[in-house]
């Protein structure tokens, strides 16, 4: 591979030139030429591979992998993928050699597997020696200390992403070796400065958060304007007699004072099945990426990795969560269901009904900074009432957003915080979203609880970019003894393209099976009821479906405080509506710099930082809304549920004393629970933990 001016000069010199030119070399001169162009040539691209291995910050990806040597046994070594080659060595900091496989001699394949884990092949297909005779150093023994075969290697990684992660990374520094080295070692810094890029605490598309597995993240990056949020402790801070009472005194007739609603007006929807799911990065934006690779490292905080403007969604994660709801009608079917199958088959429909909505092409949410606040509202025309949903990101350091959804007149409320992790893998990345929501059917006494799958995108530096969900969802309500697993497939290495975005899943009693599901989350799936042998369409987004969207009312810019995502990120969207990467950079450091300097004041006085809407639970740690009322509702004394300043609250006819307890079970008339631990206390309800969840590509 050369560029393109050695290329000229290795021409220069060559019979066509002489005459079309008429240069005057001679034959033995032009070959003099020549012959020196081809030494530089050679010296240029050994010192260009020489540097790449022995760069320590040119890495697409490392880790420890499996590999088998001899037909029985394992040998776990360190891996150290780069542009061209794969390093193994026998300890993490790169001690003690093993071998050097050079990558442009294999092909690489999946490879099935008995056991757990994934396990894949890079081998030389005509049998030939895939290893390197000399070591990184130049050592010329030990380049083989370990009884492994000459002409292929067997890998296994512990999970199936993992290796889905490690082929996808070997691919790329396989196909990309040449322009991978030049790029990184020439342009690597020169670039980096000259495309002005936002620099995106994390790294990528969907992903909400920071990539916190493990804790790198000690720099202080708080935010909160002490001057603001002085006048907001204050009024908050006698919320005992609030907590008492949520609801509010008023003349019947009286207008209420609530936070003002408006329609949306734009909503983008990507379109149905792989179309919203992949894109092709365009060239223009392709040299931006390669430079994402000169900064990172393995295992590094990859909040500091800069990420170019043309991967961000123009709005919070905050916002991205409430995705979720838009169909929130069918919950309100299933609190009125009698039969308890029924109720789960609708919370299952429900909770795959919030997969579909995606932007256009792949996109990453701004990650909200600490103190910042989202609202918006949902209308049911059907049952004339309203599901409110209220976040606040509550700690930075870990990344967690707390939410809560509520609407009482339909009977129900959803509660839960999400802590958001990411692993960076070179070519591809996974996102975790850690947490459970908890469902509550405020007449039933009943709680489903739920977690998430996770996000896998790949094609991030090379090929398609590709966003696909994984993993093993439950939601179990203990109640009524009801289960459902559903599992999240990704698109196997050699699938066609019916094999994207599978899912299937199992509605249990017990450890009876009373249905399977089967499908794609995106389109349709089926339901195979076990008792009849009847198979119906279970879910399927069709155009209809997806008019019948509830609609979405959002506050006002104007009336939003300064903390509010919408408000608080405007000048930085802008920016990027704009196409205007220089002010969004500037813009967004602003922001971050004002965090930063509230950080290190709270540091000063040895302060924490305290939420507005949610706390914690000292106990079991989680994070619950202040004002949560899980009462059912009261057709004769509640007139309407309505929102102000984060609080929300239901207008009635007649004050009545508010008794928070742990289960509804205790005011309504169904008896103890199956265990028997009728428990009454004051408190929120117990465990409630994470929907935030609920948000995807």
């Amino acid at each position: 591979s050369m560029s393109p001016q050695s290329e000229s000069k290795l021409y220069n010199g060559s019979d066509k030139d002489v005459s079309s030119s008429g240069n005057k070399l001679t034959k033995k001169e032009s070959l003099k030429v020549q012959k020196k162009n081809y030494r530089e040539e050679k010296k240029r691209a050994t010192k260009e591979l020489l540097s790449t291995i022995t760069d320590p910050s040119v890495i697409v990806m490392a880790d420890w992998l499996k590999i088998r040597g001899t037909l029985k046994s394992w040998t776990k070594l360190w891996c150290v993928l780069k542009p061209g080659v794969l390093l193994i060595y026998k300890t993490h900091k790169n001690g003690q050699w093993v071998g050097t496989v050079l990558l442009n001699a294999c092909e690489l394949i999946e490879r099935p597997s008995k056991k757990d884990g994934f396990c894949f092949k890079l081998f030389h297909p005509l049998e030939q020696s895939i290893w390197a005779v000399k070591g990184p150093k130049g050592e010329t023994v030990g380049s083989i200390t370990q009884p492994l075969p000459g002409s292929h290697l067997i890998f296994r990684a512990t999970s199936e992403s993992d290796g889905r992660c490690w082929m996808d990374a070997l691919e790329l520094a396989l196909k990309c070796s040449g322009l991978l080295k030049r790029t990184m070692i020439r342009e690597g810094k020169e670039e980096l400065a000259s495309t002005c890029e936002l620099s995106f605490e994390s790294i990528l598309l969907v992903i909400p958060a920071r990539f916190n597995d493990s804790d790198q993240f000690k720099d202080p990056d708080l935010y909160s304007d002490k001057s603001d949020r002085e006048g907001d402790e204050e009024s908050d801070s006698d919320t005992s007699e609030r907590q008492d009472d949520s609801y509010i005194d008023l003349d019947p007739n009286e207008a209420l004072r609530e936070t003002p609603y408006l329609e949306q007006s734009h909503e983008e929807l990507g379109e149905a099945g792989e179309a919203s799911q992949t894109e092709t990065v365009s060239e223009e934006n392709k040299s931006l990426i390669w430079t994402l690779l000169k900064q990172v490292r393995p295992g590094m905080d990859l909040s500091k990795v800069v990420l170019p403007t043309f991967i961000l969604e123009p709005r919070s994660f905050l916002d991205k969560l409430s995705d979720y709801y838009y169909h929130a009608d069918f919950l309100s079917e299933a609190a009125v269901e009698e039969n308890a199958y029924n109720r789960m088959k609708k919370v299952v429909k429900w909770y795959i009904s919030g997969f579909y909505k995606k932007p256009q092409g792949l996109k990453k949410p701004y990650n909200p900074i600490i103190g910042e606040t989202y609202r918006c509202m949902w209308l049911h025309s059907k049952t004339n009432s309203k599901t409110f949903y209220i976040s606040e990101q509550v700690s930075h350091h870990p990344p967690v957003s707390a939410f809560y959804v509520s609407n009482r007149k339909d009977g129900f409320c959803l509660s839960g915080s999400i802590l958001a992790k990411s692993k960076f893998y070179g070519n591809s990345l996974s996102a975790i979203l850690d947490g459970e929501a908890r469902l509550t059917f405020l007449n039933r006494g009943e709680d489903y609880v739920m977690n998430m799958p996770y996000a896998h995108c790949k094609g991030i530096l090379y090929g398609t970019m590709t966003l696909e969900l994984a993993g093993q969802i439950t939601i179990a309500c203990e109640k009524t003894g009801y289960s459902a697993q559903l599992e999240f497939k990704l698109k196997p290495f050699l699938g066609n393209n019916d094999s994207v975005n599978q899912v299937s899943g199992k509605i249990k009693l017990g450890k009876e099976v009373l249905a399977t599901l089967e499908g794609h989350w995106d389109s349709e799936i089926f339901i195979n009821d076990k008792k009849t042998g009847v198979v119906d369409t279970f879910w399927n987004p069709t155009a209809e479906l997806r008019q019948s969207r509830l609609t979405r009312c959002t506050v006002p810019p104007e009336d939003q405080g300064d903390y509010e995502s919408e408000r608080l990120w405007q000048h930085v969207t802008r920016a990027i509506n704009n196409k205007d990467q220089t002010e969004a950079t500037n813009e967004k450091f602003i922001l971050e710099e004002a965090q930063r300097k509230s950080t290190r004041e709270r540091k000063a006085k040895c302060e924490d930082w305290a939420p507005g809407l949610f706390e914690q639970d000292p106990v079991t740690g989680e994070w619950h809304y202040r004002y949560a009322d899980t009462r059912p509702w009261d057709p004769l004394n509640d007139m309407i549920q309505f929102e102000k300043d984060g609080w929300i609250q239901t207008k009635v006819r007649h004050r009545t004393p508010m008794v928070r307890s742990a289960s509804v079970i205790s005011l309504s008339n169904q008896g103890p629970r199956r265990d028997g631990n009728c428990k009454c206390q004051v408190g929120w309800p117990t465990e409630q933990r994470s929907l935030s969840c609920f948000y995807t590509s």
